[in-house]
């Protein structure tokens, strides 16, 4: 806070948005990257919203960037202030969402807090009805080609340049605390029905270094695969943030090789990606960054 100068409590839009983008990246480079400014200009707009609120927001030095606990305080404070802007904007430009939004998202996503973004979208845009399909990302890729979905939010292979990276994540095997493998024999896989980009990800690990391996189970959806691992039918694979408590990460113990990466990404329809609706949602999910795709609380 600028010496001298008392708190005023305005609140403006830009200077909570970039807070925002600073809070959920942890750097103010990162922040000025993703809002497409200098960053000089995200260290004018924090410097300025903490001259405004008369408290310190972001402790920075030059080693790490960190929320203090005022900070934290305003994420929430920030949200609310910016979705009552776009609320009270979008109505009175008669630009108010309206229709249908077929949505696509895979499974294991419903681990995350995005079901939560997805009830505060549909509380936000109450004349928007959704479209929910839940399914593997595989399927859900060729419903968004196929033109049966607006929006898919899900998994696609790290690199493949389609779509607007949410969330990269390390992809570990998982098995259940008695897990032990006898790598001369096929390793047993609880797996998703083909195409699966999980699937294909232990198959190439495995192939690479030459073991064996078999299905020992077919898996509709996430929780048939973490039922699956859990009664030890086989073993499988998910990104590490999202393993559940009822099954560990398999260590070094196990002799098993890396998976790599798996991206998630929003995808949306060329056809539809310029509707209001279609707009407000990929906003929603992008301003919530990498967070919303983590586990829910």
């Amino acid at each position: 806070m600028s010496a001298g100068q008392g708190p005023t409590g305005t609140f403006e839009p830009v200077q909570l948005r970039t807070f925002l983008a600073v809070a959920q990246t942890h750097s103010f480079t990162q922040a000025a990257a993703r809002l497409g400014v200098r960053q000089s200009t995200v260290s004018q707009h924090v410097r300025k919203l903490e001259d405004s609120v008369g408290r310190q927001l972001i402790h920075r030095d030059t080693h790490s960037v960190t929320l203090t606990p005022d900070g934290e305080a305003m994420i929430g404070f920030a949200r609310s202030i910016l979705a009552a802007h776009e609320q009270a904007a979008a109505y009175f430009t008669g630009a108010r969402p309206v229709g249908r939004l077929r949505i696509g998202m895979s499974d294991d996503l419903a681990l995350t807090r995005l079901p939560q973004i997805l009830r505060d979208f549909r509380s936000e845009n109450p004349r928007v009805d959704l479209e929910l399909t839940v399914d593997q990302s595989g399927t859900l890729h060729r419903r968004l080609e196929n033109d049966r979905l607006d929006i898919f939010i899900g998994k696609r292979p790290r690199g493949s340049g389609e779509g607007k990276l949410v969330k990269r994540e390390r992809l570990v095997w998982v098995g259940n605390p008695s897990t032990r493998l006898d790598l001369t024999q096929p390793v047993p896989l609880a797996v998703y029905p083909s195409p699966s980009l999980s699937g294909t990800a232990m198959h190439q690990a495995l192939d690479r270094v030459g073991i064996g391996y078999r299905s020992a189970c077919v898996c509709r959806g996430v929780n048939g695969l973490i039922a699956a691992v859990a009664a030890g039918i086989g073993i499988s694979c998910l990104a590490s943030s999202l393993v559940p408590p009822q099954l560990v990460a398999l260590g070094a113990q196990h002799k098993l090789p890396e998976l790599g990466q798996i991206d998630l990404v929003l995808l949306t329809n060329p056809k539809t990606r310029d509707r209001p609706a279609s707009r407000a949602l990929a906003g929603a999910v992008l301003a919530s960054g990498p967070s919303g795709l983590s586990p829910s609380g």
